[in-house]
């Protein structure tokens, strides 16, 4: 195969006034590898031409021995967050003063009072004492004037409504939005809104027992205390049915994906797995308006159906524990015990007799240990 190609200067070119060059060497290329200048075969060049090389192996070829290009790993799609209309936000809801209220409901009970009195409604006793002209009678105006005060004065008196602290109003006008009632006090709502009263305290909440499994897939069963608020009332109230149940579900399924340790395992586990439990609720109940501040299991349990096992099992690993702490001990008093009989010069013991009293000595602290053991 023809490795490389001379390049022949002509008269007039201008490389002829140059040092002579070596010729620019061909590649060997296919269609699975890297295009490969032939002089790096030779390394008789000290200043090889460089050449640019292009993306190399595609795929690997079957039985080509040939090492598949790397690929970087797709990057895993973000969850995609809780499907609430986007426009429906906490805004303020406009109300007044219940003094309004409180006056608009005098004047229609003024209102009534005087349109009885003008047609003559009022007992004959009133009417001589107060010395009142002769009414006009029942017609077309009284009805109406009775009408309009009657409105004016239920307008009045149905719209008074009280603020609390710590609770809120949501109000809803034909099915839509109007806005939300935080003041506290005396207020006057439109009496057409449609009310849905809030509890925007700090709560908490503990659950039952709910299905879990720690780092090594054990069924447990984990009661955890929920620590929250309604932060935006909209979105709680309209956005999902029932946002405790909601919560609930969320508490249950970041159960699922959050491995829970036992209680006296390694250290730090009950704290990691707080911060992970309340990083995913908060992020899936945070589109429904709730603010959870902290999930921490109170409780954690096996499961009934491995819980007899698993004791079983606790018990075994304890029992090894205290067997490997009291040998660690016995062979460090054996050997503290044969180290000062010779180094004070009470015995001189060859390796056979040192040998028989390590073995008698460890009988006899084995035997004393054992039986002072509960």
């Amino acid at each position: 195969m023809s490795t490389t190609t001379e390049h022949t200067p002509e008269s007039g070119d201008p490389l002829d006034s140059g040092p002579p060059t070596r010729p620019v060497p061909r590649l060997i290329q296919n269609e699975a590898t890297t295009e490969i200048p032939v002089h790096l075969l030779f390394r008789d060049d000290p200043a090889p031409v460089s050449v640019p090389l292009r993306p190399a192996v595609v795929a690997r070829r079957q039985g080509t021995g040939e090492q598949p290009r790397l690929r970087r790993p797709a990057a895993a799609a973000p969850r995609p967050a809780a499907a609430v209309d986007p426009d429906l936000v906490e805004s303020p809801a406009r109300v007044l003063p219940g003094a309004v209220g409180v006056l608009a409901g005098l004047g229609g009970v003024a209102g009534g009072l005087a349109t009885s009195w003008w047609a003559g409604v009022l007992p004959s006793l009133a009417v001589h004492a107060l010395r009142l002209p002769a009414s006009a009678g029942l017609g077309p105006a009284q009805w109406a004037a009775y009408a309009g005060a009657g409105a004016l004065g239920a307008c009045g008196f149905a719209g008074l409504a009280r603020g609390v602290t710590g609770q809120a109003r949501v109000l809803a006008l034909f099915g839509r939005y109007r806005g939300t009632v935080r003041r506290t006090g005396l207020l006057w709502i439109n009496p057409l809104h449609l009310r849905r009263r809030v509890d925007v305290r700090l709560r908490h909440w503990r659950s039952e027992e709910m299905p879990a499994a720690d780092g090594s897939g054990v069924a447990l069963r984990v009661a955890v205390l929920v620590v929250w608020r309604v932060r935006d009332t909209a979105r709680a109230v309209l956005g999902v049915e029932d946002h405790e149940g909601y919560l609930r579900e969320c508490v249950e399924a970041a159960l699922a994906r959050v491995p829970v340790e036992m209680p006296g395992g390694v250290r730090g586990s009950v704290e990691a797995a707080t911060d992970a439990l309340t990083r995913r609720v908060a992020a899936d109940a945070a589109g429904i308006g709730l603010e959870v501040f902290a999930v921490q299991p109170v409780r954690v349990a096996y499961a009934p159906e491995v819980a007899e096992a698993m004791h079983r099992r606790r018990i075994a690993a304890l029992d090894a524990q205290q067997r490997a702490t009291v040998l660690t001990s016995v062979v460090d008093s054996v050997e503290d015990t044969v180290t000062r009989l010779t180094m004070r010069g009470l015995v001189e013991l060859d390796d056979y007799e040192r040998k028989v009293l390590v073995r008698d000595l460890t009988v006899a602290f084995c035997s004393g240990r054992t039986g002072s053991a509960p």
